[in-house]
């Protein structure tokens, strides 16, 4: 059967689409990144652990993030100045505040890999990159005998849905249909970002084509506690003239 693809919507004041961060630094992408879209998938199915078959499915398969910006009737005239703080870095202390001899908290206190208590503490400082009000969406092929039950999971998902970490709570309906082709689902998403008074400023494709290439570490071959990705080649395509 010929497959299918999902729209789905992504706003929110705060979103992070990392693809290559690690330890004390966590950083965001510009845009959705395919391995958080299939975590979110994942978690709206109730799918935990490992994934190896649905990811398997999945790798090959389209995916498509559209980025929007607000018209200029909707700018107040720092239009530069606000794209700049688009981005949020949030400082954290991992570990601090924890009784040791509590058994409970103490198995909040970083620790190495050995066990063993770290010197002066286990205390462990990170910085952590978020999107500020964007706005997404992301059209995805998917498996035509599985379009019903990952529109059923969306539309009452097992686990809360979140934009890439559980901070970034959704403000908007994220499912917005099933379509039967790629062009059917970018129209209907044309339709909403018309309705909100939203242009699109550009789309990431898969492939190389006309744009800005670039490599990505963002296809999940295993999740759970030991992840692996593989890599994957994409095109920024601007879409609008005046960025």
């Amino acid at each position: 059967m010929k497959n299918k693809y999902l729209l789905l919507w992504l706003e929110g004041p705060l979103q992070a689409w990392g693809a290559d961060s690690r330890f004390g630094r966590r950083d965001s992408l510009d845009f959705p990144t395919k391995s958080g879209i299939l975590g979110l998938l994942c978690c709206a199915l109730g799918a935990g652990g490992e994934q190896h078959e649905l990811l398997a499915e999945m790798a090959q398969l389209s995916h498509t993030a559209l980025a929007f910006r607000k018209t200029k009737e909707q700018w107040d005239g720092t239009q530069k100045k606000r794209a700049a703080e688009a981005l949020l870095r949030d400082f954290h202390m991992v570990g601090s505040a924890y009784d040791e001899k509590d058994p409970w908290q103490d198995l909040m206190i970083p620790k190495k890999g050995n066990g063993e208590r770290a010197v002066k503490g286990g205390t462990k400082i990170t910085y952590r990159n978020y999107l500020q009000d964007s706005v997404f969406a992301a059209v995805i092929e998917i498996p035509s005998a599985k379009s019903e039950a990952f529109a059923e999971a969306l539309i009452m998902p097992h686990w809360d849905l979140f934009l890439g970490r559980k901070c970034c709570a959704p403000t908007d309906i994220i499912f917005r249909g099933c379509y039967e082709s790629e062009n059917d689902a970018f129209l209907a998403t044309a339709t909403i970002a018309e309705e909100k008074n939203l242009i699109e400023a550009f789309r990431v494709v898969d492939g190389e084509t006309e744009g800005e290439t670039m490599t990505l570490n963002d296809v999940p071959v295993q999740f759970g506690a030991q992840k692996r990705y593989k890599e994957r080649r994409v095109t920024i395509i601007l879409t609008d003239d005046e960025l």
